[in-house]
């Protein structure tokens, strides 16, 4: 059941992206939208305080929202670098206005908002490994996100530049990613089996296993529950 704050947002978000290819994730684009969705301009600032850069965070979120639940709807591979190339790909694919991405891509390049686009491209990756099952409680926790959200954040950005039919240029750029990602995991296994090594990296690793991954919140939909808004 949706809220009106959340009835409200999305409204917003759908008449803003009838203006975001024109003016961006702008307040133009901001005013239109609250226009259109017949939202007065109070009630608009107050469900999105920064404006258009509050909508496209909220699109973005609306992405992740469809990617999972297409990694719960389709039969994943079996290979793990698989799965994790499936999920990419259902983010991508997830996308229903490529100029909004692109836009949203400029946005958060500015400094002020680089924090927020970095938190939202953690945010999905943090959401694929959770939806694949990861346990992880230790720096595995964090490593795994950042690794990730490199691979993920470099095939948006050649995706953004891709005219190839049915995008398959980007696919096999995702590949070549993974790959990558595979051959360091390999190096680090090596390593981890090489006596002198191991010996060498005693201290360091000590050091790394000292570090926890944060808390997990229980995943709840209750009245008065904090969780992230579409």
């Amino acid at each position: 059941m949706t809220t009106p704050y959340e009835e409200t947002k999305t409204a917003l978000l759908d008449a803003a992206l009838m203006h975001v290819a024109f003016d961006g994730w702008s307040d133009v684009t901001f005013r239109a939208a609250a226009l259109d969705a017949g939202v007065e301009d109070g009630m608009a600032r107050a469900v999105c305080p920064r404006g258009a850069v509050d909508l496209a965070l909220a699109y973005h979120a609306r992405g992740d929202v469809a990617m999972i639940s297409q990694m719960k709807s389709n039969a994943l591979p079996d290979r793990f670098r698989d799965k994790i190339a499936a999920a990419v790909r259902f983010r991508i694919e997830a996308v229903t206005d490529k100029e909004a991405v692109r836009r949203g891509t400029t946005l958060f390049a500015l400094p002020m908002y680089a924090s927020d686009g970095a938190k939202a491209i953690w945010g999905t990756a943090d959401k694929i490994w959770n939806t694949l099952g990861d346990t992880s409680d230790d720096v595995n926790w964090y490593t795994k996100r950042v690794t990730l959200s490199g691979v993920y954040s470099a095939t948006v950005l050649y995706w953004l530049g891709d005219d190839s039919v049915d995008n398959q240029a980007t696919w096999e750029f995702l590949d070549r990613r993974i790959d990558d990602v595979m051959q360091i995991e390999k190096v680090k296994a090596q390593a981890r089996d090489n006596k002198f090594l191991s010996a060498l990296l005693t201290g360091p690793n000590w050091v790394l296993s000292q570090v926890k991954a944060p808390p997990r919140m229980p995943d709840i939909d209750l009245p008065g529950s904090w969780g992230p808004r579409q």
